[in-house]
C-alpha cells in the first residue's frame, strides 16, 4: 500500500532557495547550446563530404538571424540536432530568419530545416513551394543535358 512506503526526500537539487535549480537550468541550457553547436559542425562536415564549402554560421557572434550552417547558396539552413522536434516551429524560425537576411536582387533565400536524431540520418524539411523551385531547376538542367 502507498501508506506503508517511506517518504522520499526530494533531491538536494530542488531544496533551498532555488539557486541550485537555477544552476541546473543554466547547465542544461549550456549543454543544449553545446549539442546544437556540435550538430552544426557535424552537418557542415556532412555537406563538405558532398563537395560544398560549408561551415557554421555567425550566430555564435551574436547574429541571431544568421543561418546555422552557411555555404549552400540561396539556402537558409536551420540545423536541429534533437530527439523531438516541432517541425512547424522550426520551419517558421527558418522562414523568419531567411526573410530577415539581405540578399542580392533576383536571388532567393529558401528556408530549410536540417534535422537529425541520435543514430539516424539527416533529414531536410522545407515548404513545398520552395522544394518545387529546386525541383524545377533540376528538371530544367536535366532537360538541357538530354538535348
Amino acid at each position: 500500500m502507498c501508506h506503508d512506503m517511506p517518504l522520499v526526500q526530494p533531491p538536494l537539487l530542488f531544496q533551498g532557495g532555488g539557486g541550485e535549480r537555477s544552476d541546473l537550468l543554466k547547465k542544461e541550457k549550456i549543454n543544449s547550446r553545446d549539442k546544437g553547436a556540435r550538430g552544426e559542425r557535424e552537418l557542415a562536415e556532412a555537406l563538405r563530404e558532398y563537395g560544398y564549402k560549408t561551415r557554421r554560421g555567425q550566430q555564435y557572434c551574436g547574429d541571431t538571424g544568421a543561418a546555422d550552417v552557411v555555404g549552400l547558396p540561396q539556402i537558409h539552413i536551420e540545423c536541429k540536432r534533437v530527439e523531438r522536434l516541432n517541425l512547424y516551429n522550426a520551419i517558421e524560425q527558418a522562414k523568419s530568419n531567411a526573410e530577415a537576411k539581405e540578399i542580392p536582387f533576383g536571388e532567393c533565400n529558401l528556408p530549410a530545416v536540417f534535422h537529425r536524431k541520435n543514430k539516424r540520418e539527416w533529414l531536410v524539411v522545407m515548404p513545398l513551394k520552395d522544394w518545387i523551385t529546386i525541383y524545377r531547376e533540376w528538371e530544367a538542367g536535366n532537360a538541357l543535358e538530354q538535348e
